[in-house]
């Protein structure tokens, strides 16, 4: 196991250098300039390209790059350009309200999705797995920002029983009150995870049915939903574990939407402010980290298999 883990991590080296140089390369590509924040309709040319020297933008884009990658093996992911502040420090700062409501929306969506689906599936093509299949095509095709507006408009303006946005009122320290804000976002980034789960939950819920030792089961008398949760939740786990690996990119993406339109200070927000102001070192880090994030969620999601399946750890 951990020849496995050491091989896997060493060929992640090369696909971050490969994904920085492609980021690195987008950014000097992409329009717009970082100067427009600074410059002054009193500026003379002088004085733009004196802040252009002394920011760097006026040297090569492979000299700006490898400047850039000396710094971060040195553990420098340099300042930002708008604010000054260093670019490590203000990942941190946001990391863990980023981790806190993606952590709680696999959460809700894993322990919802698998009884739902295991119902579905054992009710196929009857009532509820019609209604369930409806929710399931909803969430799947429903845009966030626009649930995530719906949610603010009932929850929040008309019946005033949930914040709309930021993490915390304001003199308010309580647990209680962050988990109060951390609701409507959580249920925007849950609900399209939830939909697919629940879909493929379904899918091998009805073909584990047809299996013989299905039958066997019954032959000694086991119920149905003894069956389900005591044998069939058993084989649907391992694509769970598949879906939750290749779901990473689109949670991540999910969350820089959902914590825009809720003001959520995490590190997706931070993502688009930089964005739009061409923070080009804020921008690095935050592709770099979600990226390493995708590396080890998917090294993660190789052990859980080891776990659950021990053929796959002999197999290793």
């Amino acid at each position: 196991m951990f020849s496995f883990i050491a091989k896997r991590i060493l060929q992640s080296i090369p696909m971050l250098f490969f994904i920085s140089i492609v980021c690195f390369a987008l950014i000097k590509l992409a329009p717009g300039d970082p100067l427009q924040a600074f410059i002054t309709p009193k500026m003379s040319l002088e004085d733009i390209e004196r802040i252009r020297h002394n920011m760097g933008l006026d040297r090569p884009g492979y000299v700006q790059y490898l400047m850039w990658l000396k710094n971060v093996f040195m553990g420098d992911f340099g300042y930002s350009l708008i604010n000054h502040r260093p670019v490590l420090t203000q990942v941190i700062e946001r990391l863990p309200a980023t981790a806190g409501l993606m952590g709680a929306s696999i959460l809700l969506s894993v322990l919802l999705a698998i009884p739902l689906g295991l119902l579905a599936g054992a009710n196929r093509n009857k009532w509820i797995d019609s209604i369930l299949n409806m929710f399931s095509y909803v969430g799947i095709s429903i845009p966030a920002f626009w649930f995530a507006m719906l949610l603010i408009y009932f929850f929040a303006i008309k019946l005033h029983l949930l914040p709309s946005m930021g993490i915390r009122t304001i003199g308010v320290t309580s647990t209680w009150d962050v988990i109060k804000h951390g609701i409507l976002p959580c249920l925007v980034l849950s609900f399209g995870q939830l939909s697919v789960y629940m879909r493929y939950i379904r899918s091998n819920t009805i073909g584990q049915l047809k299996e013989d030792y299905v039958q066997i089961q019954y032959a000694y008398g086991s119920t149905r939903w003894q069956i389900l949760f005591r044998h069939v939740l058993k084989n649907v786990l391992l694509p769970i574990i598949t879906l939750l690996g290749m779901s990473l990119p689109d949670l991540i993406a999910g969350a820089i939407i959902t914590e825009t339109v809720f003001s959520w200070p995490g590190i997706g927000s931070l993502s688009i402010k930089a964005a739009f102001g061409f923070d080009y070192p804020i921008i690095m880090a935050i592709t770099m980290f979600t990226s390493v994030l995708l590396i080890i969620g998917n090294l993660l999601a190789d052990i859980l298999y080891s776990v659950v399946d021990p053929r796959i750890r002999a197999w290793r």
